[in-house]
């Protein structure tokens, strides 16, 4: 049964292994380089991932296609967005609700790698999916 401890749980874990990576890491590099070590730093902890997947796009009830592209997918309940930018912008934030929609998924990570310290630069987002779970 899916709970929102459980996703709670699955997203300290993630945490963890982006602030591990980043430690070993620090900012500056290619967002391509930080995807690499952080999914293997994910599955070292057991976590199920899944990485540049296309999910289906439904305009109108109309199956549109495989159209959009995640990042990150964990234990395929929890949608990562990573992001080697100089500065988080509002628009990062908005994709990742899109994400979560269109994916019908409960919970989101916003994550920055190119940042002096993880946490600051990290966004947690939940769907209304996420406040029906027990």
């Amino acid at each position: 049964m899916i709970t929102k401890k459980y996703i709670n749980d699955i997203s300290y874990k993630i945490i963890g292994c982006a602030i591990e990576v980043h430690k070993h890491l620090g900012p500056g590099l290619l967002e391509s380089v930080y995807e690499t070590c952080f999914i293997e730093e994910m599955r070292n902890v057991g976590l199920d991932v899944k990485s540049q997947i296309y999910v289906p796009v439904t305009y109108k009830g109309k199956d549109l296609g495989g159209i959009l592209k995640l990042d990150i997918l964990v234990n395929d309940i929890i949608i990562v967005e990573e992001k080697a930018v100089e500065q988080m912008i509002p628009l990062y934030k908005a994709q990742l609700l899109s994400y979560l929609k269109l994916a019908g998924k409960p919970k989101g990570l916003l994550i920055n790698f190119n940042s002096e310290n993880i946490r600051s630069q990290l966004i947690s987002l939940v769907t209304d999916e996420f406040s029906t779970l027990p």
